[in-house]
C-alpha cells in the first residue's frame, strides 16, 4: 500500500504504553498513527491532520475530558462526519459513573471496552473505513 493511500488514525490517550501497543498493531496493519497525549493536544492534531478515524480515551487529566474533547470535535465542521471509537473501561470499572456503550449523547461511532481486543478492533476500523471509502469519502 502506497503511503499516500495509508488511512490516518489519531490515538488519544494520555496511557504512553497503551498508545505505543495500539500505535505499533495499527502501524503494522498499514494505517498511519498519529499520537495525542490529552483532548487538547489531540482537538489541535485533529483539525491539523484531518484523521481518517478517532480513537478516543475517556479519562485523561479530567475524568470526563475525552467525553468533551468528542463534543468539540463533532462542532468543528471539518472533523464532524470522522468517526471516533471511544476506548475506556469507564462504563465497567467507575462506581457511581456508568456509561452504556450505546449512549447516543457521546456522539461517537463504537464504543471499545478496555482491555480493547485489539483483532475485533481492527475489524471495527476496517468495516467503518471500508464503508466511508465505498461511499466515496476519505
Amino acid at each position: 500500500m502506497s503511503l499516500e493511500s495509508k488511512k490516518k488514525i489519531l490515538v488519544v490517550d494520555d496511557d504512553a504504553d497503551f498508545v505505543e501497543s495500539v500505535s505499533l498493531f495499527l502501524e503494522h496493519n498499514d494505517f498511519t498513527v498519529l499520537k495525542a497525549r490529552d483532548g487538547s493536544q489531540g482537538l489541535k492534531l485533529a483539525r491539523m491532520e484531518k484523521p481518517d478515524l478517532i480513537l478516543m480515551d475517556v479519562m485523561m487529566n479530567e475524568r470526563t475530558e475525552g467525553f468533551f474533547t468528542v463534543q468539540e470535535m463533532r462542532r468543528t465542521p471539518e472533523l464532524a462526519a470522522t468517526p471516533i471509537f471511544i476506548l475506556s473501561a469507564l462504563y465497567e470499572t467507575q462506581a457511581g459513573f456508568r456509561v452504556k456503550p450505546q449512549s447516543s449523547w457521546l456522539a461517537h461511532d463504537e464504543f471499545v471496552a478496555k482491555p480493547v481486543d485489539m483483532q475485533a478492533l481492527l475489524e471495527k476500523i476496517r468495516a467503518r473505513l471500508g464503508a466511508r471509502q465505498a461511499a466515496g469519502e476519505g
